[in-house]
C-alpha cells in the first residue's frame, strides 16, 4: 500500500484492512520477556525526552523515529544509536510509519495540532498509543481519539507525568483523604518567564523541512520562524498559549486533588502585555471555573497563567520543595529534576534579564490548613491557624514505565492517565481559552460535555482542518 492510498482510505475503519491488520492484532497478553517495539513521533524537543525515557527501559527497543525536518531526525538518529546502540529507522511522514507492522506502540511529541489526528490514525493501525499533553487541540477531537482507543481496544496514556510520581500521590491522598478538612479551593499557578518572541518575517522553509505536512489539519501560513518549533505553543492555530503548554500539567493535579470531572461554569481574562511581538496566545490569563457536586455543594478552581516577574507562593519555586522534601513513609527521594521542568528555549530575541526562577505548582486550601504542590514530585503542608509545618514528601515515578507495563499486560485501568482522564483535564484548558477569545462566561454542561447556548464558542471548540489531514467523523 503506498502513501497516497493511505491518505485516500485514512479516516475510517477501511484503513485497517487497507493495511493488513486487525484491531485486535496485538491485544494479547505479552510475556514479561517480550521486547516493546516503538516509534517515537517529533523529536526535537520533548519529543527527544521520550526518547532518553523509552532507552534504558527493559526489553524496550525504540526502533523507529519519524520528524517532518530531516536535520532534527538525523541527528535523533545519531543521538538514539548513541544511547542505546541501534540505530532506529527514520521516516519524514507518520503515514509511512504506520504501515510497519512490527512496531507496537507510538509515542507522540508533535506540536498540539497534530495530537489527536495521529493518535486516532495509530488506534486505527492497531498500535498503542502514548500522547503528549494536550492531547487534543479541541473538544472535539479529543472526543474522536477516545473513541478510536475504546473502539480499537488500545492502550492510550496521557502525558501527564505527575500521575506517576509518588510523592504527588501521596499528596493527593492527604488532599483528599482530610490532612487540611474540607477541601473548598485548589489554585494552580503558572508564572514561567517567557522572553519575547520577537518578530520574524516570511522566509523560505528550511531546506530538509516538509512544512505542507508540519502545517497538517492548521490552515497554511507563509513560513515565518515564528511559527515553527516550539513557538507555535504562542499561535492558535496550533497551539493552546502557556495554559494548554505548561499549565495544562497544574490543570490536571488541580482537578485531580478536588475530585472533580467537568465545570458547570468557566470564565477567564486576561491579555498579552509588555511584548509587541508575533504571539497571539495571551502571557497573561486568569480562569475560574465552578463545579456542581452530588451532594450540592460547590467547588472552585482557580488558575494563572504569568509570563514574567512574580512573587512566589506556599514557597513554590524557591527551592524549598526540591532541597527539603521529607520522603513519607515507604517513599524514597525523587530521581533528578525531569526535563520538562527546565525552561523552554524562546526562538526570538531575548529582552531583558535570563529567566529567573519559575513558580509552577498547585495549592488546595481546606478547612484546617492548604498543601502546595510543586506540579511534579514534592508536596508540603501546614495546618492550621499558624501554619505548623505538616508532612511532606518528595518521591519519583516513572510515566513511560507505566505505559509500557500496560502495553505488555493489556491492563488497561492500571494506566496512570489513560486518555479519558487525561481529556478531562485538557478540555477545562479549552473552555478557557474560549472564555478568553470571546469576552464572556462559558456554561458547560457536564452530562452531555457540550458548551450551552453559545453557537460561537461551540464551533470555536469543534475546529476546523485542512484536507487531507482531517479528523474522522467516524472513527
Amino acid at each position: 500500500m503506498d502513501r497516497r492510498d493511505f491518505v485516500k482510505t485514512t479516516g475510517s475503519a477501511a484503513v485497517l484492512g487497507a493495511m493488513g491488520l486487525k484491531a485486535s492484532a496485538k491485544a494479547q497478553v505479552m510475556g514479561a520477556n517480550d521486547r516493546v517495539r516503538i516509534a517515537v513521533c517529533g523529536v526535537r524537543g520533548r519529543g527527544f525526552d521520550h526518547i532518553r525515557g523509552y532507552a534504558p527501559l527493559k526489553n524496550v527497543e525504540i526502533v523507529a523515529l519519524c520528524d517532518v525536518d530531516e536535520n532534527v531526525l538525523s541527528q535523533r538518529l545519531q543521538d538514539t544509536e548513541k544511547l542505546t546502540g541501534r540505530r532506529p529507522q527514520g521516516y519524514g511522514d507518520i503515514r509511512k510509519l504506520l504501515e510497519d507492522k512490527s512496531i507496537d506502540a507510538i509515542s507522540v511529541a508533535t506540536p498540539n495540532h497534530w495530537h489527536s489526528l495521529i493518535g486516532i490514525w495509530t488506534c486505527q493501525s492497531g498500535k498503542d498509543l502514548y500522547v503528549e499533553k494536550p492531547c487534543s487541540h479541541n473538544i472535539w477531537e479529543g472526543k474522536q481519539l477516545v473513541k478510536a482507543v475504546k473502539k480499537y481496544n488500545r492502550m492510550c496514556q496521557h502525558g501527564s507525568q505527575s500521575r506517576s510520581m509518588k510523592g504527588m500521590i501521596e499528596g493527593i491522598n492527604q488532599v483528599k483523604g482530610g490532612l487540611i478538612g474540607d477541601v473548598y479551593l485548589a489554585r494552580g499557578l503558572c508564572f514561567k518567564w517567557r522572553p519575547s518572541i520577537g518578530h520574524t518575517p516570511v522566509s523560505p522553509v528550511p531546506a530538509g523541512v516538509n512544512y505542507d505536512l508540519w502545517t497538517g489539519p492548521a490552515p497554511l501560513h507563509p513560513f515565518s520562524r515564528n511559527r515553527f518549533h516550539y513557538n507555535f505553543h504562542w499561535f492558535w492555530d496550533t497551539g493552546n498559549g502557556d495554559l494548554g503548554n505548561q499549565g495544562i500539567h497544574e490543570v490536571d493535579i488541580a482537578r485531580w486533588g478536588l475530585g472533580v470531572d467537568y465545570p458547570t461554569k468557566v470564565t477567564a481574562i486576561g491579555g498579552k502585555f509588555m511584548w509587541q511581538d508575533d504571539q497571539e496566545t495571551p502571557n497573561v490569563l486568569n480562569c475560574a471555573y465552578e463545579f456542581e457536586m452530588p451532594d450540592g455543594k460547590t467547588r472552585m478552581m482557580e488558575f494563572e497563567v504569568r509570563g514574567w516577574m512574580t512573587n512566589h507562593e506556599a514557597e513554590i519555586g524557591t527551592g524549598a520543595y526540591h532541597g527539603a522534601g521529607v520522603p513519607a513513609a515507604g517513599l524514597q527521594a525523587g530521581p533528578k529534576p525531569h526535563p520538562r521542568r527546565r525552561a523552554a528555549a524562546s526562538h526570538g530575541p531575548r529582552i531583558g534579564p535570563p529567566p529567573g526562577p519559575s513558580t509552577i505548582g498547585n495549592i488546595f486550601y481546606g478547612s484546617k490548613g492548604y498543601i502546595g504542590m510543586d506540579g511534579y514530585d514534592t508536596y508540603r503542608s501546614w495546618l492550621g491557624e499558624e501554619g505548623t509545618p505538616g508532612p511532606s514528601a518528595k518521591a519519583g515515578g516513572d510515566h513511560f514505565q507505566n505505559f509500557i507495563d500496560c502495553v505488555r499486560s493489556r491492563r488497561y485501568q492500571d494506566l496512570h492517565c489513560p486518555i479519558e482522564e487525561g481529556l478531562k483535564s485538557v478540555i477545562l484548558v479549552h473552555l478557557a481559552n474560549a472564555s478568553y477569545r470571546f469576552g464572556r462566561t462559558i456554561r458547560f454542561d457536564p452530562d452531555t460535555q457540550e458548551v450551552v447556548n453559545d453557537p460561537e464558542a461551540a464551533q470555536w471548540l469543534r475546529g476546523t482542518y485542512r484536507k487531507p489531514y482531517v479528523v474522522p467523523e467516524e472513527v
